[in-house]
């Protein structure tokens, strides 16, 4: 693929195409470089963060509104990954097939001087002269085709490096958070093993002589709270808990009995204290 005649190509179809503003050129820029790196192979993985560093692009919403256009007018075919871990693809099409000679009647003479400006084509002004055919200032010098293999090797071992390094974080990523899922399973389960059922509990407390209400009044208690002592620790010792319940079950009957002593003070007649005793 000769890519100085694709740009040729590309920037023939923006000069006609109304509907491009810079940013839309800026953009596929950027992305006919990720193209070059990928030594002009499709589909290439794309970075938006590195993309829209390359291109000068600032805003999310004008980078997605141009890539949508780009793909819509049929310079690139966009394909989305929606996962943040995994790059979209994008699929970029030759422009070079698409310029077309021209016809004998437009041609100069071999013999004819040029002495007018040189093709839009030209790369370097500074390689062609009045005595050199246009078609010559397509070809480039060697100095310029071993420095673009030479930045075309350092971008693809900076973009290889990137990669790495962005799966390397997305590894260390996956492995924590499977970690924490462990570690919270884990918890639970523990937790779980030492909630015990109620049957255990009226089998406890029926050994200590207990009755089952007794028993069933624990059992709802903590159950209802989470098996937490005091509403943040979760219960080690279920049975200790149960022995520090019997040992103040005499307080919670004592309490009970002056608060109906308590109401036992009130009563329902109307007395009149004005009257002799």
């Amino acid at each position: 693929m000769n890519y100085i005649k694709h740009l040729t190509g590309f920037f023939e179809k923006v000069a006609i195409d109304k509907t491009l503003n810079p940013t839309h050129v800026s953009l596929y820029i950027a992305l006919f470089q990720f193209w070059n790196c990928n030594r002009f192979k499709n589909p290439i993985s794309i970075n938006r963060d590195e993309v829209m560093r390359i291109s000068k692009i600032s805003s999310k919403a004008t980078y997605h509104k141009c890539l949508k256009n780009l793909h819509s007018l049929g310079y690139i075919n966009y394909e989305p990954s929606f996962n943040p871990f995994k790059g979209s693809h994008v699929i970029l099409f030759n422009f070079s097939e698409d310029l077309k000679p021209l016809p004998k009647s437009e041609r100069k003479p071999k013999n004819e001087p040029l002495n007018e400006l040189v093709s839009e084509q030209a790369l370097n002004k500074s390689c062609t002269s009045s005595e050199t055919g246009t078609e010559q200032a397509l070809v480039p010098s060697i100095n310029y085709i071993n420095n673009t293999n030479i930045l075309n090797d350092k971008n693809v071992s900076n973009l290889e490096k990137l990669t790495k390094n962005f799966e390397e974080v997305n590894n260390s990523v996956l492995k924590n958070e499977d970690e924490e899922k462990e570690k919270s399973s884990a918890k639970k389960e523990k937790e779980e093993k030492l909630q015990p059922s109620i049957e255990e509990v009226k089998t406890y407390f029926q050994e200590n002589n207990f009755p089952e209400q007794e028993a069933q009044k624990f059992f709802n208690y903590f159950k209802s709270v989470g098996w937490l002592v005091g509403g943040k620790t979760p219960m080690v010792d279920w049975q200790a808990a149960a022995q520090n319940w019997m040992i103040n079950v005499p307080k919670f009957i004592s309490n009970a009995e002056q608060h109906n002593r308590a109401k036992q003070l009130n009563t329902t007649t109307n007395k009149d204290y004005s009257e002799p005793l």
